[in-house]
């Protein structure tokens, strides 16, 4: 069956902000699809963003959206969910925002197997001030903050999450919106616990243009062409994997969410 996402998008409120041949606006499409998908509704759908490029993506959604304050979205989203249980609470995040300033939140609500899901858009570097490094910049890349070359190692963010122990964590590029759309489809229908979906996405008018990367067409030809798929990565070693983007599905196992091992534990002072 073909979504089309038409109930959860803004369409009046279209064309998008975003820069010719950025990756959200393909990313935008791959979650109101997932949102229809799913069979979420959009009167108990609350979607919480931060500061970025990626933060704008709340302006198109006919869902209820909390705007916060930069790092932080993942904070307002747990707080969100602790109020109203029953609420679908989804935090859009970009690398900068959810990795960099806001990693001590995503960690945590890994940890504690929070129950939202969190889509990050991962286009390697902080796109709305300029494009400076982030926390999943590669080594060496060329950024306005790393003009000679980055000398730090980037997060490899979907096992970071996974060894945190959420509870589904899934990794995809914008060249595979569909499969995108699947991911966080599925993501949302689970039940309980920490859910992330990781886009790889691209930003031509900062990161492609200071690499030499080359335009949204050749930045998403590339990302197609250097993905490896997480079952053939097992078997490769470091040096095979270099320069590569392992994709697919990190973790999938049933937990126990926060929300009921802390409704739990007020049973059990009720009842001392």
């Amino acid at each position: 069956m073909e979504y089309t996402g038409e109930e959860f998008l803004k369409s009046e409120d279209l064309p998008l902000f975003w820069c010719a041949g950025c990756g959200h606006g393909i990313l935008l499409g791959s979650i109101v699809r997932a949102l229809e998908e799913s069979g979420l509704s959009r009167e108990n759908t609350v979607v919480v963003t931060g500061i970025g490029c990626w933060g704008k993506a709340d302006d198109y959604l006919t869902t209820h959206a909390f705007h916060g304050t930069h790092g932080r979205a993942i904070g307002v989203a747990t707080g969100v969910k602790f109020a109203n249980p029953d609420l679908n609470v989804i935090a859009l995040v970009g690398d900068g925002d959810g990795v960099t300033i806001g990693g001590n939140h995503l960690i945590h609500a890994a940890r504690r197997n929070t129950d939202i899901t969190v889509i990050m858009s991962n286009n390697l570097n902080y796109g709305m001030t300029g494009g400076q490094y982030s926390g999943s910049t590669p080594n060496e890349a060329i950024t306005s903050t790393s003009p000679y070359g980055h000398v730090e190692d980037q997060f490899d963010i979907s096992e970071l999450v996974k060894e945190s122990g959420a509870g589904y964590v899934a990794k995809e590029t914008v060249a595979k919106p569909l499969k995108l759309q699947k991911y966080i489809s599925k993501a949302l229908q689970k039940d309980a616990g920490f859910r992330f979906v990781e886009a790889l996405s691209v930003c031509p008018t900062h990161f492609g243009k200071n690499n030499k990367l080359g335009g949204a067409v050749e930045m998403i030809n590339h990302l197609d062409s250097n993905t490896v798929k997480l079952k053939a990565a097992q078997e490769m070693n470091s040096e095979e994997l270099e320069d590569k983007y392992v994709i697919g599905e990190y973790a999938d196992r049933d937990v126990d969410g926060y929300i009921k091992r802390y409704q739990e534990v007020q049973k059990n002072a009720a009842n001392a």
